[in-house]
């Protein structure tokens, strides 16, 4: 039971990092759903710049210390992803790339709510004379 929570844990840390990424798009359709993915990308960014622990991996390590394990090395991102989907010295780019990212989805979602929220036009147009 224990190995299955773990494995749920990471399971929910991968969703967590792909939310964080790519839910701004969700607000594309959702357009309320933009206040929760700030919450999630402030938080993804302060974990990664300030001295602060993520909850899941916590989590994580807390579920493999009752199974006799080590806690993870260097941390999920480390142990996970760095090195396995891109190397460690593309970090940069990868931050700057999922940024761009982020600030692109947030912009398309803006432009998808003013659309929605402009009153079209009655269809006539005045003329200036």
């Amino acid at each position: 039971m224990l190995g299955f929570l773990t494995t749920l844990t990471t399971g929910v840390h991968f969703l967590a990092l792909l939310y964080i990424g790519l839910g701004g798009f969700l607000a594309w359709f959702w357009p309320k759903s933009i206040f929760i993915h700030i919450f999630f990308a402030l938080w993804g960014v302060a974990v990664n710049v300030l001295p602060l622990a993520c909850p899941l991996t916590e989590f994580e390590d807390y579920l493999r210390g009752l199974r006799g394990l080590e806690p993870l090395p260097g941390g999920f991102n480390a142990y996970y992803i760095y090195d396995t989907l891109f190397p460690r010295d593309a970090l940069p780019v990868v931050g700057v790339g999922a940024l761009v990212l982020v600030l692109f989805s947030y912009l398309g979602a803006y432009v998808r709510w003013r659309a929605r929220t402009v009153p079209e036009s009655s269809g006539t147009r005045t003329m200036a004379r």
